[in-house]
């Protein structure tokens, strides 16, 4: 346990936390929406300082990034919690749970965490996944200062709900993002999420200002958010303001948690991969085997430059400055 960053202290020994746009107004031992942020006599603790959930060396496509230094693996870490409540979640083993019921955290110092990473030749960096980043945000923000300081990527898989001044510190050590965008209508974050819309669009904003590496991830729900018009509302707000070449992932949803919709139809993310490819270069769908939206195409000659099956990448129609042999255009901005 170690002191948060991020938060106001009131009387009472009441604290509110700043971290994210929940702002949770907390008395002494009382947790945050988050279940691993705790207000222990007036100070505001963080419980998932040191200890991680789950660690393993995954191919950076799992992430998913696609146009992030393709076909290298990176090593991937987690604790415990979400500031979110999705109702859908993929990962609720151990994102919506709380420090004290999960019977495998385990401790690790920062430098073994680093010397970890650096111990695989081929190893890229290190992504902060799993659950939600944002809720161990101290550790994270250590790590990645030791990461950056050693020559390693920082890579954050989030859901983008935070505030503004904890994302301009983080953002100054990460390389890339993923942002899950959970759709575009905020009734339905409310609804399903428990969090609001404007907030993700903001911090995809930022992070695109700072130039960092940004792709986006879209899980798709029958009859929650795979409304075409919705849809194709959010993919031109991305062309319009992350930009054309922003790489856009179209996610199949399964039933899991508290969640039993059927399955993503296929025609459903046929057609929506259609309407987004209208707006934006570089459309994938994941979860899914198809023919169309699992290769990278050169948005000026058409020629395929990336090839991908399952989590193995061939990078040859490539030069080493991440241009098209074809045709020259620029597909990785290194």
């Amino acid at each position: 346990m170690q002191e948060a960053l991020f938060y106001k202290k009131l009387d009472n020994k009441v604290v509110i936390c700043e971290l994210c746009p929940h702002n949770c107004r907390l008395i002494n031992g009382k947790v945050g929406i988050c279940g691993v942020r705790i207000n222990k006599d007036g100070v505001l603790n963080t419980e998932t300082y040191g200890v991680l959930s789950a660690l393993h060396f995954d191919p950076i496509e799992k992430k998913p990034l696609y146009h992030f230094y393709p076909g290298r693996i990176i090593f991937s870490i987690g604790t415990v919690g979400c500031n979110l409540k999705c109702k859908f979640c993929q990962n609720c083993d151990i994102s919506q749970i709380d420090s004290k019921n999960i019977p495998y955290l385990k401790p690790y110092i920062i430098q073994d965490i680093v010397k970890y990473a650096l111990n695989k030749p081929e190893n890229l960096g290190i992504a902060y996944t799993y659950n939600e980043p944002v809720v161990f945000y101290e550790f994270m923000l250590d790590i990645a200062r030791e990461a950056k300081a050693n020559n390693l990527k920082n890579v954050v898989v989030s859901n983008g709900f935070i505030n503004k001044k904890p994302l301009v510190e983080l953002t100054k050590y990460i390389d890339a993002f993923n942002i899950d965008l959970k759709g575009f209508n905020n009734s339905f974050y409310k609804k399903y999420t428990g969090g609001s819309l404007s907030p993700v669009l903001e911090s995809i904003k930022y992070i695109k200002l700072q130039k960092k590496h940004i792709e986006i991830t879209n899980l798709v729900i029958p009859t929650l958010n795979d409304d075409k018009n919705e849809f194709e509302e959010m993919v031109k707000w991305i062309a319009s303001e992350v930009g054309k070449d922003t790489v856009f992932h179209i996610s199949r949803y399964f039933p899991h948690y508290k969640m039993k919709i059927p399955a993503t139809p296929i025609e459903t993310l046929k057609e929506l991969y259609q309407i987004a490819s209208k707006y934006l270069y570089f459309v994938f769908i994941g979860n899914a085997s198809l023919d169309i939206g699992k290769n990278t195409i050169c948005n000026k000659c058409e020629k395929t430059v990336i090839e991908r099956s399952g989590y193995y990448t061939y990078t040859s129609g490539l030069d080493i400055n991440g241009k098209c042999i074809n045709c020259g255009n620029e597909i990785l901005v290194k």
